[in-house]
């Protein structure tokens, strides 16, 4: 038979350092095993920032107090309007300090010398993202976000980028491949093929995040997705060099000199003067045609950017009035037409004479 021990015994004695609360207790107990229950932390943000201005002086301080009185608390987070200022004036002041480094970046990377422009237009883009990089972190530092309580809108958002944002980033991607291979830059000529399915040669102007700027001779600015370029055909008319081949076919009668005509085409070539005279241009005699002896014209051009059908347009006009001169003769098609005998003809014939002989 157990018997009751004292108050003041060890079994009842409430442990060092732990005090029970007294709505725990029974009568006769001196501790209890019940825990304190936590008390809800508030979370508010720019806590530290907000001491720290308050330290500067009286003035400030109670200025700051004021603001921060203004509060609203919902669930665990309290914001205030020091706090909405605060956020404010910091992501304004990292946006222009973040904004003007990308300029003077921008302008620094363009002046260098040791760079070509494929490698200045991916140096910007690297500078640019790392700039932006940084200053999302500063802004999120000076503000005193958790960063762990982003992790849910992280999560949504890389489920947006592998959904709704995955040709964007493919594009971009897309360009900074470019850019490292070198078989795109700024300056290069290419042709561009719009909707129609008529194509035009144009020159890049710009290679930006999304798509590059691509201007044709009329003045017509096509903007092409990266992406594109990187899985389709592209004729990139100076990869490896701004030297470009044009073709103008020509045919003569039967009857001409064919060693006057390859003079001739030789001299129209010569008498132009956006045709380079190395590489030589070319005569070659191609076929033996139906109506006509087929010659065609070969030249070197270096200004793709200026056009090719003007340049083969002005060679044209020189061999028209060359050949003019020489008497040379540039046949069209001739068809000769030939009617079967049949009894219905002939009684047509025979009416339509009958009618004409009656009319005199």
């Amino acid at each position: 038979m157990s018997t009751p021990q004292a108050p003041g015994s060890a079994e009842n004695a409430v442990p060092d350092g732990e005090t029970a609360p007294p709505e725990a207790l029974e009568p006769g107990q001196v501790w209890s095993l019940a825990e304190d229950a936590p008390q809800e932390e508030v979370v508010s943000v720019a806590e530290g920032s907000k001491e720290a201005l308050a330290s500067q002086g009286e003035t400030i301080g109670k200025l700051v107090d004021t603001l921060d009185g203004l509060a609203l608390t919902v669930g665990s987070v309290r914001i205030s309007s020091f706090d909405v200022l605060f956020l404010l004036a910091t992501v304004g002041l990292v946006l222009t300090i973040a904004w003007f480094a990308t300029r003077v970046a921008r302008s620094t990377l363009r002046s260098a010398t040791r760079f070509d422009e494929a490698q200045k237009v991916l140096a910007e883009k690297l500078v640019t993202i790392v700039i932006w990089t940084i200053a999302f972190f500063m802004t999120v530092d000076l503000v005193g976000i958790d960063l762990t309580a982003l992790a849910f809108f992280g999560g949504a958002f890389g489920l947006a980028i592998g959904f709704g944002l995955q040709k964007t980033f493919g594009n971009l991607i897309s360009g900074i491949l470019l850019l490292l291979d070198k078989s795109i830059k700024p300056g290069d000529v290419i042709s561009v093929t719009d909707q129609a399915g008529n194509e035009a040669v144009g020159q890049i102007r710009k290679i930006g995040i999304r798509a590059i700027s691509v201007i044709t001779r009329d003045q017509t600015e096509h903007l092409i997705p990266n992406e594109n370029l990187m899985v389709n055909q592209v004729v990139n008319w100076s990869y490896s060099s701004r030297d470009v081949r044009v073709k103008a076919p020509v045919g003569v009668s039967y009857d001409s000199d064919l060693e006057l005509v390859t003079k001739l085409l030789y001299k129209a070539a010569e008498d132009t003067d956006r045709v380079l005279k190395r590489p030589k241009p070319r005569v070659n005699v191609m076929e033996f045609g139906d109506n006509s002896v087929n010659f065609e014209l070969r030249f070197w051009i270096e200004d793709p950017e200026e056009g090719l059908a003007n340049i083969r347009s002005d060679v044209y006009m020189r061999i028209w009035r060359l050949f003019r001169e020489n008497e040379v003769e540039i046949p069209f098609p001739q068809r000769d037409l030939h009617l079967r005998s049949s009894k219905q003809l002939d009684q047509l014939v025979e009416l339509m004479s009958a009618g004409k002989l009656q009319a005199e």
